[in-house]
Parts: C-alpha cells; sequence; structure tokens
C-alpha cells in the first residue's frame, strides 16, 4: 500500500531535505524514525528536496508498506522525529500515487522584513536596506509564463531540463507594514531557483537594476547575469498541489 505523508519542518539544522552522507537531512529524519516504527528499512520520497537551510508547511511524501493504523504510526513517527520535523497527516494513497511525479505545482514563500525582528529572526530575512516592493512587483510579472530558468539555477545542478511554467509571482504585504512575503508558484523549481529569483528582484528594488532586466536575464541563460542568491532562512514550501 501506498501512504502520503503532510510534513512541517524547521530546516534550520538541516543539510536540506535529501538524505546525504553524513550530514542531517529531513529525509534521514523520518526514514530512521519510520524504520523503528515498522522494524525495516523503508524509504521515503518527497515532492520537492528543498536545500539546506530551508523550510517546508506544507512538503508531501510518499512510502510504501502493509496495513498500518496510520493513526499510530504517526504518533510514533512525531515521538521519534526531531521537534523541528512535524508529521501533520498521515493517510492511504491512491494506488500508483507518487509524492514527486504527481505534484502538478508547488509554491513557495520568501519572507522578508524591513526592520529588525528577533523572535523572527530564523524565519524571515531582515532586508539591510529600502526597497520599492512596486518595482519588484512589476519585475516578477516577466517571470511568468514558460521559460528557461537556467540564469536562476545553480552552475553545478544536473538538471538538463531547466524549462519551468511560474504561474504566480508576486509580493504581498503582511499584516505589520514593515513586512511582506514574496509567492511564486511553478510546476517545477530548479536548484537555487526561487533564492536567485529573490535575489535579484530585491537588487530591482534596490535600483541597482532596471525592471526589465530580468527578461534580459532569462534570456542569457547564465546564472551570472542574475544577481546573489537570497538566504536559505527566509524560504518556505507552502504548498504541493495534485490533480485529485
Amino acid at each position: 500500500m501506498t501512504y502520503r505523508l503532510l510534513i512541517e519542518y524547521d530546516g534550520s539544522a538541516f543539510c536540506g531535505w535529501q538524505r546525504q552522507h553524513g550530514p542531517p537531512t529531513v529525509q534521514a529524519a523520518l526514514e530512521e524514525a519510520l524504520a523503528i516504527v515498522l522494524q525495516v528499512p523503508t524509504p521515503i520520497t518527497g515532492a520537492g528536496r528543498t536545500d539546506s537551510g530551508v523550510h517546508a508547511r506544507g512538503q508531501v511524501a510518499h512510502f510504501q508498506a502493509g496495513a498500518l493504523d496510520t493513526g499510530d504510526v504517526e504518533r510514533s513517527l512525531n515521538c521519534l522525529t526531531p521537534p523541528s520535523v512535524v508529521v501533520q497527516a498521515l493517510e492511504v494513497a491512491p494506488d500508483g500515487f507518487n509524492a514527486r511525479f504527481d505534484a502538478t505545482s508547488r509554491r513557495y514563500h520568501y519572507y522578508v522584513s524591513c526592520e529588525h525582528t528577533a523572535l523572527e529572526r530564523h524565519f524571515r530575512y531582515m532586508l539591510p536596506y529600502s526597497v520599492c516592493f512596486d518595482a519588484m512587483n512589476a519585475a516578477a510579472t516577466h517571470l511568468l509564463g514558460e521559460h528557461h530558468f537556467g540564469a536562476f539555477c545553480l552552475h553545478r545542478s544536473a538538471t538538463r531540463n531547466r524549462v519551468c511554467n511560474v504561474t504566480r509571482a508576486q509580493w504581498v504585504p503582511e499584516s505589520r507594514p514593515h513586512e511582506w512575503r514574496f509567492e511564486v508558484e511553478a510546476n517545477r523549481f530548479l536548484h537555487g531557483m526561487v533564492r536567485a529569483i529573490v535575489g535579484t528582484l530585491i537588487d530591482i528594488g534596490r535600483g541597482k537594476r532596471p525592471v526589465n532586466d530580468v527578461t534580459r536575464i532569462l534570456n542569457s541563460r547564465d546564472r551570472r547575469e542574475a544577481g546573489p542568491a537570497a538566504p536559505p532562512h527566509g524560504l518556505v514550501l507552502e504548498i504541493v498541489r495534485y490533480a485529485e
């Protein structure tokens, strides 16, 4: 049987989602806990491979196992994983469900503050300079649609297909006037793509680049033409969508 997990995690202490040799990762923490519960090694597949220091509110994953009491397994996993990882839901998935390949879109939010904050300093990037969010929103419209996003992908990425379809890209004010978030949704994302986009838009908001520079950068397909990557701690995987 296939089981689907909905997972929330604080990525501060993890070297990303994907299991690695040595460094702590979210996938490894979950697989180690699941192996104890099921008493057999059980691989877990996630919908997205978040980078080191990136968080998730709505990560989705799946695994295969025999008949389970999902409530008992969910409670056991939350007892065995670090406090920074929480399984919000565990349920039986449709036959053949694949958390990664069945996803129709992923949505990320990047959180910033224009003033210093103590309580949210690990989850929100504090901008050390003033920016124009109107200019950043005007620039973000050039990201919409299907484009080659090689200019916003890490050089070392092994991904050969770098075409993504972005359906949402917008800076949104939050309840406190000095806090904003960048909402971006696409059918797929490349390694480091959101952080590179945010860093480039911040450059535009600072007046270091013209608003229409995004189109030039996209056409270049060259990571050196885009801005610096924004820090990872402001980024959250919010939602993974499926056709069902």
